[in-house]
């Protein structure tokens, strides 16, 4: 749901739902568009739309840590290998570590289709005109994959450097990934994304040679906003650096794993 115009948040959440309203946008206080209301009401109802939220990442994450499940939120403009780099991923722990996965998108099952013909069980949500996934959202979706305990779920947000940004979906790590082919200065312009990340995967390293991408400031930039992200350069085509990003993910998995089978967790 959106926090501008707040549709799509119904206590009754289909996996896929539609919206056919229109919004009146006028301008608030601030010169930024609003729904038709004050911007102080604004501000009012965008808390407890996140309240609310928090309330239900809480539920979500405490379930990944009682089935010692990995999950991992990635976010990301749209076209930048998402589900390339997710079903390389799957290929890879075939017959090793069950994955499962949530894909979020406005409309289509294509990406799922996808995710399906790589090996891996997933759920497909249509936001319809929303703009993210929300926790709320998850939790229907996990009831329906029902995960394998001590498994690897990954969460394929909708293409979006800026709502998402605002959304705990009970996820252990959130990872942002940028390809070579979009602006270096990303992490600046969305800086509200970059700063929540956990990682940063920069993606399509094997476009480097025909693309005018600067690497260095690219990284510098994203540790301006954020000097605590881990950051790892890939391409999920040709295979460089995907070593690297499934360590990552096998050293999380094991980190999760072990929070499940402690005495804290089982008393």
């Amino acid at each position: 749901m959106c926090t501008v115009c707040g549709c799509g948040e119904q206590d009754d959440h289909q996996h896929e739902h539609h919206h056919s309203h229109q919004h009146d946008y006028s301008r608030g206080e601030a010169g930024v568009h609003v729904a038709g209301m004050e911007q102080s009401r604004l501000i009012s109802i965008e808390q407890d739309i996140l309240s609310k939220n928090n309330q239900y990442a809480a539920a979500n994450r405490r379930y990944f840590s009682e089935h010692g499940i990995l999950c991992l939120n990635l976010v990301s403009s749209p076209g930048s290998g998402k589900t390339t780099l997710l079903s390389e991923t799957i290929k890879a722990m075939s017959g090793q570590i069950a994955v499962s996965v949530i894909e979020g998108d406005q409309q289509t099952e294509l990406d799922a289709e996808r995710i399906r013909s790589a090996g891996s069980t997933a759920v497909q949500i249509n936001t319809g005109k929303g703009c993210h996934l929300d926790a709320h959202m998850i939790g229907h979706a996990i009831d329906e994959l029902k995960p394998n305990p001590a498994s690897m779920l990954f969460i394929e947000n909708v293409g979006n450097l800026v709502c998402p940004a605002a959304f705990d979906l009970g996820e252990a790590a959130r990872v942002v990934i940028l390809s070579v082919t979009e602006g270096a200065d990303k992490p600046l312009k969305y800086p509200d994304m970059f700063h929540t990340a956990n990682l940063m995967i920069l993606n399509k390293t094997d476009l480097l040679p025909y693309v005018d991408f600067d690497v260095d400031a690219c990284c510098e930039y994203a540790r301006r906003i954020n000097p605590g992200i881990k950051i790892l350069k890939l391409s999920a085509k040709t295979g460089e650096g995907m070593a690297d990003w499934s360590s990552w993910v096998r050293a999380n998995l094991d980190i999760a794993r072990i929070g499940a089978s402690s005495p804290e967790q089982n008393s």
